[in-house]
This record gives structure tokens, C-alpha cells and sequence, in this order.
């Protein structure tokens, strides 16, 4: 374990699920952006960079292939990918995606890959179609490095994958200091389950979203009095960076500035002090009073629906409106989110988008409560 947590060296890893975009297109990454993004990264002496199959309409790895990989000697970084577990109809699709990873991200090998998005029901799927025994045969190929896979579920869930496969080296796990009792997402718990196996964590989503980068009213006064400087995320950043069985804590980077600020407090990275941790409880406290939709925008959702309704954008101009008020901004914001694709009260309750939410919303009510202030 110890060997695994040196071989990433520094605690920040770049995600590349939420890239800089052109023209606010999510399928167009601004590769110009996203090199100098790089070159900053690793010029700060960081190295590790997350991607998967269907991040950015399945256009992330293409840039992490043509930005990172055709850029530098393969030494220089770190790469992580996952297998997208839920498009496998057969064994033999194992193969056939796997490779064309390799080749969207013109490397020979992954240093670290992921089954992704594991929970009860895909864990059962994988076993049966042989997806363990395949990652498995990849490592000893050397085309894999590291072995783990990416989770949302229970504790008890996550127990019995690790009890029952301790080939697997690490687990990827979404914490962070707001979801870190929750009854849903179970932060603490998983954190702790995969502390028992001694299994070490990759933290995804530590600022959930982006929600915990973004403070106003009492929340805000209570991280600005600790330091005036500091931003809202670094201290999401830090705490779950603070765990000791943490290696790596992922953060989505969507532009300079985003990643200038985390280079800034993780290049010489220091513990939460006491202090610290009191006042991050004292804003959970706080933001658990306001009625938000605790939505991470992964965009899981999105793809399947028939109505093609943009569900994570709505519910953050749902959320802006909870937070600041129902102004004419506020409204201004909601009908950007639904141009050129379907509003909130276009859905038809199918429930596509419930069965691929990794935070278990109640999906189509939240929309009929957006639908209702915004139409």
C-alpha cells in the first residue's frame, strides 16, 4: 500500500471530466487551454491525470491523447482510465473498448484503471461476465499498472466487493467534508471500510461539484475569517487530501485560474489545522439549512434521455436560485441552460436518469420543483 501511495507522489490529480470546452460545447475541448493547463500541472511537479471512456461525450481521452501523451516521454506523467462496465453485452467487449483506450490515448499502458462506477448491481454484472479476470490478465500483460475501480453505493457493498476481490489495489471513492455523514452517499463509512481492508483511497468529487467552491451568507464569513485569501475549494481540497489512508485527491480542473489556486495550496500541501476542521463543520452545519440539490454534475444522466434535457445544469440554476434569490439573474441563467435543449417540464418521467444517478436523486420530482419556479 505504501509502495502504491509513493509512486503518486504529490496528493493532487487532475481530472479531465470537467476539461475547458470551447464555445460551451462539452463535446469541443480548447486543447490550446488544456496543453498550457498540462504544462503547468506537471512544470509544479504533479503527475497524475484522470480520465474515462465516456467523459465529454467520449472526447477526453482523444485530448489527453493528443495534449498530454503526444506531447511528453511517457515517464513524465501518470494515467488513469476506466472501463465503462455498463456497455459490456459480452466478454469479448471487455477487449474491444479497452484497446481502443489505449489507442484514443495513444499510450501502451494504463499506470491505473478503474472499473467504473461499481455499485450492487454492476459489481454482479462484471463478476459474471468475467470483468475482474479481465483487468486482472491486463495487469499481468503490463498494460495495466495498478488495479481498482471507482464507487457509489453503501458501505456494505463496498465491504463485500473488497472482501471478495483483494486483487484490488485501491478504490476510488466520492468524499468530501459536506457528504462525509451522509445517509446517502456514506463518505465516512466507505472511507472507513476501505481503511479496514487497507486499501487505499482516491477521493473524487471533494468539492462536490463545485458546490463547496462556491459559499455565500454565513458559510462564506465563517472560511473568509480563517483567511481572506484562501478559496472556498482549498479547504474542500485539503480535508479530504487531510485523511491519512488518502493517496489522491482528484479535482475536476475547467480552467487556469481553477488550477493556479489548487497548485498554489497543494504543491507544499499542509493538513487541516483544528481550527480548520471546526470551521468546515461549522459550514456544513450552515449549508444544511438551505433546501439545495446536492447533484455533482457527472452527467451520468444526460445521455439517455429521450427529451435531452440537461438535468445537472437546470438543477444548478435551480440551486442559484435557492442560494441567491429567484432574480431576473437567476431566471436569466435557467433559460441559458435550456437552449437548444429540453426544459425541466419537458420530462415524461421515464426514469432513465434515476437508474444512472451515482448520488440516488429523485430525479423527476426535482425537476417538476424546477419546472415550477422557473416555468
Amino acid at each position: 500500500m505504501n509502495n502504491l501511495k509513493e509512486s503518486v507522489s504529490k496528493k493532487l490529480g487532475f481530472g479531465c471530466m470537467r476539461l475547458p470546452v470551447q464555445d460551451g460545447d462539452t463535446s469541443r475541448i480548447d486543447d490550446a487551454a488544456f496543453c498550457r493547463m498540462i504544462d503547468s500541472f506537471l512544470g509544479a511537479g504533479f503527475r497524475y491525470f484522470d480520465t474515462a471512456y465516456p467523459y465529454h461525450n467520449e472526447n477526453s481521452e482523444k485530448a489527453i491523447g493528443r495534449c498530454l501523451a503526444a506531447r511528453y516521454e511517457r515517464e513524465r506523467f501518470l494515467l488513469a482510465s476506466k472501463m465503462p462496465v455498463w456497455l459490456v453485452k459480452e466478454h469479448s467487449d471487455y477487449e474491444k473498448i479497452f484497446h481502443a483506450q489505449l489507442e484514443r490515448c495513444q499510450v501502451a499502458y494504463f499506470d491505473f484503471y478503474l472499473l467504473h462506477a461499481m455499485n450492487r448491481t454492476r459489481v454482479k454484472e462484471t463478476e459474471e461476465k468475467g470483468g475482474f479476470a479481465f483487468v486482472e490478465r491486463m495487469k499481468a500483460e503490463g498494460k495495466i499498472r495498478h488495479i481498482g475501480f471507482s464507487f457509489h453505493d453503501t458501505a456494505d457493498v463496498l465491504d463485500e466487493i473488497l472482501t471478495k476481490h483483494p486483487e484490488m489495489e485501491f478504490v476510488q471513492l466520492q468524499i468530501n467534508y459536506y457528504d462525509w455523514e451522509s445517509e446517502t452517499v456514506e463518505s465516512r463509512k466507505c472511507y472507513e471500510t476501505a481503511e479496514k481492508h487497507g486499501v487505499p483511497v482516491i477521493v473524487m468529487e471533494p468539492v462536490k461539484g463545485g458546490t463547496l467552491a462556491n459559499m455565500v451568507g454565513e458559510p462564506a464569513n465563517i472560511l473568509k475569517s480563517l483567511d481572506e485569501k484562501a478559496s472556498y475549494a482549498s479547504y474542500a481540497i485539503r480535508y479530504a487530501a487531510s485523511l491519512p489512508n488518502v493517496m489522491l485527491v482528484l479535482s475536476g480542473m475547467s480552467n487556469e485560474q481553477q488550477l493556479a489556486d489548487n497548485i498554489s495550496y497543494m504543491k507544499d500541501f499542509q493538513p487541516l489545522s483544528g481550527q480548520e476542521q471546526q470551521a468546515v463543520m461549522r459550514v456544513v452545519e450552515e449549508l444544511e439549512k438551505l433546501p439545495t440539490i446536492p447533484c455533482t454534475n457527472c452527467r451520468y444522466c444526460v445521455e439517455g434521455c429521450p427529451k435531452k434535457i440537461r438535468i445537472p445544469d437546470i438543477f444548478g440554476a435551480y440551486n442559484m436560485g435557492v442560494q441567491f434569490g429567484v432574480t431576473d439573474t437567476a431566471r436569466a441563467g435557467y433559460k441559458r441552460q435550456i437552449d437548444g435543449s429540453g426544459k425541466a417540464g419537458d420530462c415524461i418521467r421515464c426514469g432513465k436518469c434515476e437508474e444512472q444517478c451515482p448520488q440516488h436523486l429523485e430525479i423527476r420530482k426535482l425537476l417538476e420543483k424546477a419546472a415550477e419556479v422557473y416555468e
